[in-house]
């Protein structure tokens, strides 16, 4: 939609006024706009718009005491609650790494980000909300009942931009990019995998090659990666509740990676979404956008890392899941991946 035809600021309040009963992403869907423009439409009424670098704004989040973290992408939301600690800021690439809320943080998705403050049946909802330059939501803090009021609205007044512009002008949005293979850079790649010693490698390695994560596994065969189907996700999620094997699960998008390190317990489907839904963690993902899973196998220092990865029908990434390592590699975890349902053979076909 060419920005003539997109509803004005004053449209969208009014279509959100009249359609309470819709999440902001289905609404935004509807009116052929990006979610970030349902939020910029409210500045100078619920919405404050704040300084978006990293750097800046999830120092202070550590005052805020307990919250909710929420990253998500077309289809899982990752949502966890904890405190924001142990914040690593740089220019590339930041972290926080608390015990509870686990993020990688890359700035250059980090496009604008505002203060929202809504009056709701419930009572009032504080949240802070951070978009990419095509809208897209790439992170959420959202406050509990026992987080600091006082620190939330110091740090809006801290870092409030004084820009009262209610547009969103909203770039395109990147392209899914595929599975990307070099049948000719195959061996290659095999036996630089196998002198891998950390995951963090990885990545390195395919980019060098001129190929990507997908493109990669379909390629490269056994033991390195080996496909699932993909009702595996669930029977992972499962397997993980009834055997009580703590996990690593990464949901991310091109600006934030989020993760829960521990036990997942309550696995409840409802309609296309399968979620977990422990008291401190939820996720919500969309079963039926599941089109290729992968068992992936990487050597590092410590022993073998064995995931299970799942991606779209356009090669995007949905998720990722280890074992949780401690002291020793993780056995539970590594064998009951050991017996997850095999995908067809054509799941691999470039």
């Amino acid at each position: 939609m060419t920005s003539a035809a997109a509803p004005s600021p004053d449209a969208i309040r009014q279509a959100r006024a009249d359609r309470p009963e819709l999440r902001a992403r289905d609404l935004a869907a509807q009116l052929g706009v990006p979610e970030g423009a349902l939020v910029a439409a409210e500045v100078g009424h619920t919405a404050t718009r704040l300084k978006a670098h990293p750097n800046d704004l999830i120092p202070p989040v550590s005052t805020l005491g307990e919250v909710m973290a929420l990253t998500r992408n077309e289809s899982a939301v990752h949502e966890r609650i904890g405190r924001y600690e142990e914040y690593h800021g740089g220019e590339h690439a930041t972290m926080v790494l608390g015990p509870e809320i686990d993020l990688r943080m890359f700035p250059k998705h980090w496009a604008q980000a505002f203060a929202v403050v809504e009056e709701t049946d419930k009572g009032v909802k504080r949240s802070l909300q951070v978009f990419d330059a095509a809208g897209d939501a790439v992170h959420k803090v959202h406050l509990k009942p026992a987080s600091d009021v006082a620190a939330f609205e110091k740090l809006v007044a801290a870092l409030a931009t004084g820009d009262e512009s209610r547009a969103f002008d909203a770039a395109p949005r990147t392209p899914p990019e595929g599975a990307k293979l070099r049948e000719d850079k195959m061996e290659v790649l095999r036996r630089e995998w196998e002198r891998m010693t950390d995951t963090h490698q990885f990545l390195r390695l395919v980019s060098k090659l001129k190929m990507n994560r997908l493109g990669a596994y379909r390629g490269a065969g056994s033991p390195y990666a080996e496909p699932l189907a993909p009702e595996a996700v669930s029977a992972m999620l499962e397997g993980a509740a009834a055997q009580g094997i703590e996990i690593m699960l990464f949901v991310g998008n091109a600006g934030c990676i989020q993760i829960h390190a521990g036990p997942v317990e309550t696995i409840k489907p409802m309609g296309p979404w399968q979620n977990v839904l422990d008291p401190r963690f939820n996720l919500h993902l969309r079963a039926d956008h599941i089109a290729e899973v992968w068992r992936v196998w990487k050597p590092t220092q410590r022993g073998p890392a064995i995931s299970v990865e799942a991606f779209d029908a356009e090669g995007r990434l949905i998720l990722q899941c280890f074992g949780k390592r401690k002291e020793a590699e993780p056995v539970a975890w590594n064998a009951m991946v050991a017996e997850l349902p095999a995908g067809a053979a054509a799941e691999v076909q470039a």
